[in-house]
């Protein structure tokens, strides 16, 4: 042995091919050198792996042993099997149990020595070459039936894939048919239950599928077709071709055609080619026997069902070729036509097979026009799982044209919604390849963030015009046209905000952490087995891998706004300074703006104003907030109209950018505009009026000296006392119902945000929120001018006390000079005063007491005015369809002032009440 292992593999080879054939080194060249070939060349198997083949061959030997009832047996276990999926290797198997039960004693009729092995093993060019054809050839059968016709061994068969019509058919193709398990186990024929010997094949019997056909009538159902006979010799089947036929020459217009032509004329029409007698109606679309051509009624007709599926075939082929010359089609629609070519082709295989028995025939001079196994009734059996596959292709090629990326998958989706497993199967597995380039789509844009959409077939759009500053609101959007149908809008909205996470955070935030270690989940497999197996289970594994990538990428950019980019302390300053709620700061900053906005607008300069605005954040606990918050505060002055003061045109500002100006767009900034003005608005009139109780208590005990203006002082405090309370409650509804309540709403679902969007659409809510509850929208302008008129009705009530203050005031103080100058005259010892001096102040004084009435009437008619307006707002008020504002038109007319002066507030206000009490 050690002088062998030093030899070289070629002597090594050639002392095996002496010891194999017992022959000399000379005597054996020719095998030696055929043996070299054969370990260089690039050999693959002939055996195919076929589960139907083998199948088959277990059942004949089943039968060859009379073992009947096993048979029928074995089927129905077998086809039990095919439809569990336990087995993954099933041929494997059933390879094994046909290798152990073959009896090691009989001599074997595949080989004759192993040099013939490697002969008949191998193809002429020492290569195996794939099978793909377009118009199926007479090809050898499996590696046995070569070897037995080359051993001169003929064996005729009835069936296909039972001894002579063995095919590689594959288990998801058209071809995948076993007669015995078309509707269950094959019933056992009457001649093998009573006993009756099978015929030996020297004396022409019958093998398996001999019998088969010989138990097959004239039927449209494979059922009907395969119910045993009861009364039938076994002696050969009683077909249509038993008839007396003449056969047909040239010229002879009145003989009959064979069912032997009109079997060759059907297998080219199987493959949409135009036989001799059956051919294309353009005009009518379908294939159609010449009508000069004789022909026995029944052959006519059985004709003309198995011709149906040559029409099918084109049909599903014409689709084939139109599309995938068609780029644009893109690749979910090439995946498709790839799924399409791959059932033609396993027919293709099946029409081989039919071919090649046919081909048999033909070299061994077999009589086809009486006793072939290819009749056309066999035909109509053995298509019939083919025909109704090509009729689902041919429906769904129909339902899919115009249609492509993922509502081109939606629509294979929907025809996978049947009863019949079969058929279910054969869509599943269109749809598994169908829908491979959209979990690829899928896969790159949740993990990595990349669109590499180019014919618009994912469901994922992208806009490259859109700016960075846009990109979360408008560069991505949703095709729901593109949503396959297995995709829920909920799991699409997910992975439209994982894939748009990752591109804010890499263009926006500048963040260069690497996907990998955003989404740590694993990844998606990227074959179309593994991507069948994760559509099957849309509910578990697919939802399972979308949630978390959604919920680890939406978690990471959250942290990175809230940690790098201090959102919630934007969203908070916003609250504290746009919507007044820092109270200290807004009142001090009102105090020291008064003078300045008390000038017109157009003396106004912004530097100024900045620097009071600086002086108010140092002298209150603005001071104390971040510095990134308080270098973003800043004053606006708004267009100037004429007239208006600076009040009218003063803004705060607040300067957003980067990130945080996707949550705080300028429209929500313009928002946050408008409400400033109307709150500052509002704070305002809380501001004059508290200087209008300061007037009246201050000046209450100088001018109790001048008993006459005691009326219009009465008038005015009245007034001044509705205002307040009508400031007071509208300020406690702004304040509390209106801003505290929406702000407490809109923080419960910051915390509990998943991602940015649940953000801004909660940032987006809560101020149309405020605007619409602040009279600021479209449906509540009549309420806003009504109460902006009551705003300037108590502007007016300002100015007309002031006036009434400074007139009585500067009387009160010619009064008291008047009085002072006597009393200093009689401390001299004079007259106090002279007749002249004492007219003239009585003159005076009556003429002050003749303005008097002129001040009473103008607050009368201010009065007036201002509870009219008053009255038009309460009924607004009841009117409106928001339940916070009829209460609050109750709480403003709460002692019913206005109900009697308004009828008609006493029914609305009384059916507030009334409501208001059966809530409570």
């Amino acid at each position: 042995m050690a002088a062998l292992d030093q030899k070289s593999p070629n002597v090594l080879l050639q002392s095996l091919c002496c010891r194999i054939t017992g022959k000399s080194e000379a005597e054996v060249a020719h095998q030696f050198q055929y043996a070299v070939r054969v370990i260089g060349s690039n050999y693959a198997p002939t055996i195919e792996r076929d589960e139907f083949l083998v199948s088959e061959k277990i059942k004949k030997e089943l039968l060859k042993q009379r073992r009947e009832g096993d048979a029928a047996l074995f089927s129905e276990l077998h086809r039990k099997l095919q439809t569990q999926g336990v087995l993954k290797h099933r041929w494997s198997v059933l390879y094994l149990l046909l290798s152990l039960c073959e009896d090691p004693r009989k001599p074997s009729s595949r080989v004759g020595n192993y040099g013939a092995l490697f002969a008949q093993a191998l193809p002429r060019d020492a290569h195996s070459t794939p099978f793909y054809c377009a118009r199926p050839q007479s090809l050898a059968l499996s590696y046995g039936e070569r070897t037995g016709a080359s051993g001169g061994t003929t064996v005729v068969a009835g069936a296909p894939g039972a001894g002579g019509l063995s095919g590689t058919l594959g288990t998801s193709g058209i071809s995948s048919l076993g007669v015995y398990s078309l509707n269950g186990p094959t019933p056992t024929p009457q001649s093998l239950l009573s006993g009756q010997p099978p015929q030996s094949a020297a004396g022409g019997a019958q093998s398996l599928g001999s019998r088969l056909a010989w138990a097959l009538p004239i039927s449209s159902s494979p059922s009907s077709a395969l119910a045993p006979p009861t009364s039938r010799p076994p002696v050969g089947p009683p077909t249509l071709s038993n008839r007396a036929l003449r056969p047909r020459r040239d010229g002879d217009p009145n003989s009959e055609v064979s069912e032997a032509a009109l079997v060759r004329d059907i297998l080219y029409v199987f493959q949409g080619i135009d036989g001799k007698f059956i051919k294309m109606s353009a005009q009518d679309n379908c294939y159609k026997i010449d009508s000069k051509v004789v022909l026995f009624k029944p052959l006519r007709d059985i004709s003309s069902r198995l011709a149906e599926l040559g029409w099918l075939h084109n049909k599903v082929r014409k689709y084939t070729d139109a599309r995938s010359l068609d780029r644009a089609f893109g690749l979910v629609g090439q995946s498709f036509c790839a799924s399409l070519h791959q059932e033609l082709k396993e027919y293709y295989r099946l029409l081989s097979v039919l071919h090649s028995q046919l081909q048999v025939e033909d070299d061994q001079g077999v009589n086809l026009g009486v006793e072939s196994s290819l009749t056309l009734r066999r035909l109509l059996v053995w298509t019939y799982d083919p025909k109704i596959r090509l009729k689902t292709l041919a429906a769904l090629v129909d339902f899919c044209q115009g249609r492509k990326g993922g509502e081109l998958a939606s629509a294979v989706h929907a025809y996978g919604k049947t009863g019949d497993p079969q058929m279910r199967a054969l869509v599943q597995h269109i749809l598994s390849l169908v829908s491979h380039p959209i979990l690829n789509f899928l896969y790159r844009w949740i993990y990595d963030g990349e669109l590499e959409d180019t014919y618009h077939e994912f469901f994922v759009a992208s806009d490259p015009n859109v700016k960075t500053d846009r990109l979360w609101h408008d560069k991505y959007s949703l095709r729901k046209s593109m949503i396959p149908s297995f995709i829920i809008m909920d799991q699409a909205r997910k992975v439209l905000l994982i894939g748009k996470s990752i591109n804010f955070l890499h263009q926006v935030c500048h963040d260069r952490t690497p996907p990998g270690k955003i989404t740590p989940a694993c990844k998606f497999s990227d074959t179309p087995k593994d991507a069948a197996e994760l559509l099957s289970d849309l509910e578990g594994a697919f939802q399972e891998k979308i949630g978390a990538a959604y919920l680890d990428t939406s978690k990471y950019l959250l942290n990175v706004l809230n940690r790098n980019y201090l959102l919630l302390e934007h969203l908070q300053a916003m609250r504290r300074y746009l919507l007044l709620g820092q109270g200290d700061f807004i009142r001090h900053l009102m105090d020291l703006l008064k003078p300045e906005l008390a000038r017109p607008a157009t003396t106004l300069y912004q530097h100024n104003l900045t620097g009071i605005l600086e002086t108010a954040v140092r002298a209150t606990n603005a001071q104390y907030d971040n510095a990134e918050v308080l270098k973003r505060l800043d004053v606006r002055l708004l267009e100037v109209s004429p007239g208006d003061t600076g009040w009218d045109v003063f803004s705060l500002d607040y300067h957003v950018d980067g990130p945080i100006a996707t949550v705080f767009t300028r429209e929500c900034m313009g928002h946050y505009l408008r409400a400033f003005n109307f709150l500052w608005r509002a704070k305002r009139m809380e501001y004059t009026l508290t200087d209008i109780w300061k007037g009246q208590m201050c000046n209450a005990k100088l001018l109790k000296t001048m008993p006459e203006l005691s009326g219009v002082l009465h008038q005015c405090h009245i007034l001044a006392s509705e205002m307040v309370h009508f400031i007071h409650q509208m300020q406690y509804y702004i304040t509390f119902e209106v801003l505290e309540c929406s702000w407490d709403e809109l923080w419960n679902k910051v915390q509990q945000a998943q991602d940015l969007d649940h953000i801004i659409s909660a940032h987006e809510v809560f101020l149309d929120t405020i605007i619409s509850r602040c009279l600021l929208d479209n449906n509540s302008r009549s309420l806003l001018n009504q109460l902006r008129a009551i705003f300037d009705q108590i502007i007016e009530f300002q100015n007309a006390q002031d006036t009434l203050y400074r007139s009585a005031l500067e009387e009160l103080s010619l009064r008291l000079q008047f009085e002072e100058k006597k009393k200093q005259r009689q401390e001299e010892g004079v007259w106090g005063v002279t007749g002249e001096q004492e007219a003239e102040e009585n003159k005076r004084i009556q003429d002050f007491q003749d303005t008097i009435p002129k001040m009473r009437s103008q607050l009368r008619i201010l009065t007036h005015f201002y509870q009219s307006i008053v009255q038009q707002f309460l009924v607004l008020l009841t009117t409106s369809s928001d339940e916070s504002l009829r209460f609050l038109s109750f709480r403003l007319d709460f002692n019913e002032h206005y109900r009697a002066r308004e009828p008609r507030l006493r029914a609305s206000l009384g059916a507030t009440r009334g409501r208001r009490l059966s809530n409570i």
